[in-house]
């Protein structure tokens, strides 16, 4: 299994992460945002998540092209089909199955705050967000999720971590033993 992130993965896509997240990148313009996600995620991509499909590897992603739509689409107010061309220009293909944590955007909020006071490295960019930006994001993954309902599998965030863990184990366990199942 080959376990990516997003942004980052990549050296270039690790300097691209740094710029996104870091509190002090102020009067970012939403397009170039985006398009600063799909240079990292591209990247991400070409280096390392095609290689290891093409080895008949499992790829753990946290965050994809979805993420550009709820949060630049939905979240900013880019044009849903501007960022659906991005998607077929700059990446070949979709997940086989996207596991979304749905949380209330306050209790999400606060979990993530709480997290950036302890973190060494300032990723918290995204955090100075309004509560109002992040119920259009979650309401934007909603939407998608209900458009496929065979790639999204629905988890209620509210509950304990290892909960979460333990469902979202049952979910990939098939997968390890037969990667076909998804």
């Amino acid at each position: 299994m080959v376990i990516a992130r997003e942004p980052g993965g990549t050296a270039v896509g690790e300097s691209i992460r740094r710029v996104l997240l870091d509190s002090k990148t102020t009067q970012l313009r939403p397009l170039s945002e985006l398009l600063l996600y799909y240079a990292s995620r591209h990247q991400n991509l070409c280096q390392n998540v095609l290689p290891a499909l093409g080895e008949g590897k499992l790829v753990l992603c946290d965050r994809y092209a979805d993420a550009s739509m709820a949060y630049q689409g939905y979240g900013r107010g880019i044009d849903l089909a501007t960022i659906a061309e991005l998607n077929r220009i700059a990446i070949s293909r979709m997940p086989d199955l996207t596991i979304l944590i749905d949380i209330d955007p306050a209790l999400s909020l606060g979990r993530a705050r709480e997290r950036n006071r302890h973190e060494v490295v300032d990723e918290s960019r995204f955090e100075k967000e309004s509560l109002e930006f992040y119920t259009r994001v979650r309401n934007g993954y909603l939407e998608m999720a209900s458009k496929e309902p065979r790639r999204f599998r629905l988890l209620q965030g509210n509950q304990s971590i290892a909960g979460l863990h333990q469902k979202i184990i049952e979910i990939i366990d098939p997968l390890l033993e037969n990667p076909n199942v998804a």
